[in-house]
C-alpha cells in the first residue's frame, strides 16, 4: 500500500477523502439530469444520494487491482464541494491506472477540470508509480475529451455502439498517457494555462 498524500491541493481546488457531511454537495451534483447523462447511473434521489456517499466513505485507498480512490474537490474560494475525482488502480503488476471526473455544472467553464487532473495525474505517476492512466468518455461528450486532450492524452480506441443506454446505442473514446509522457511535459508539473472543464 502506497501513502497517499492527502488532501492534495492546487492553486483553486482542494481534493480529499470524502467526509459524512459531503451529502448536500453529491445530491446537488448527482441528482442533475445534464450532470448524470454521461454517468452509468441515472439521476439520483435523496436515498440513493446517501448509498452512494457511504460507499465514498469508503474509497479513501489504493491498495489492491480494481480499489478506485474518490476525491471530493473543493473550491478553496467558496469552501463548497463542487465535484470529485476518481483514480482507479486498474493493475498493481502491470502498473495501469485510470482517472475520471464529474463537476457541477456551476462551475465548469473555468478549467477546473484540467487543473484537477493534471494533480490527480501527479498522484498517479509520480506517488502511486503507475506507468500508464487511462480515461474514458462517451463519444458525445464533447467536453471531457477536450480536457483529455488538453491534458496531452492521446486518443487510443473508439469502441462502436458499446453500450445500450436509455434506448441509444452509445459509442466510448479511450484517451492515455504513459509516464515517459508525463515527464516530457504533457501534462506534466510544467504544464499550465486556463483550460475548459468537461465531464
Amino acid at each position: 500500500m502506497v501513502a497517499l498524500p492527502l488532501p492534495l491541493t492546487t492553486p483553486r481546488l482542494l481534493l480529499r477523502p470524502y467526509e459524512a457531511g459531503d451529502f448536500d454537495g453529491l445530491y446537488a451534483m448527482f441528482s442533475r439530469e445534464d450532470v448524470c447523462r454521461y454517468l452509468p447511473w441515472e439521476p439520483m434521489d435523496r436515498d440513493q444520494a446517501r448509498a452512494k456517499l457511504e460507499q465514498r466513505l469508503q474509497q479513501d485507498h489504493l491498495e489492491q487491482d480494481d480499489d478506485p480512490l474518490l476525491l471530493a474537490v473543493v473550491e478553496q474560494a467558496t469552501g463548497r464541494m463542487v465535484g470529485e475525482f476518481m483514480l482507479r488502480l486498474a493493475s498493481l503488476s502491470s502498473r495501469q491506472g485510470e482517472i475520471g471526473w464529474s463537476l457541477h455544472p456551476d462551475v465548469q467553464g473555468r478549467g477546473l477540470a484540467t487543473e484537477g487532473a493534471r494533480e490527480v495525474l501527479r498522484l498517479g505517476f509520480d506517488v502511486v508509480g503507475l506507468h500508464r492512466i487511462w480515461a474514458g468518455a462517451d463519444a458525445r461528450n464533447e467536453g471531457s475529451l477536450r480536457v483529455m486532450e488538453r491534458l496531452g492524452m492521446r486518443r487510443e480506441a473508439r469502441f462502436v455502439d458499446l453500450e445500450l443506454h436509455e434506448g441509444e446505442w452509445v459509442s466510448e473514446v479511450i484517451c492515455a498517457l504513459l509516464e515517459d509522457e508525463w515527464r516530457a511535459g504533457g501534462a506534466g508539473p510544467d504544464a499550465g494555462g486556463e483550460r475548459r472543464t468537461g465531464r
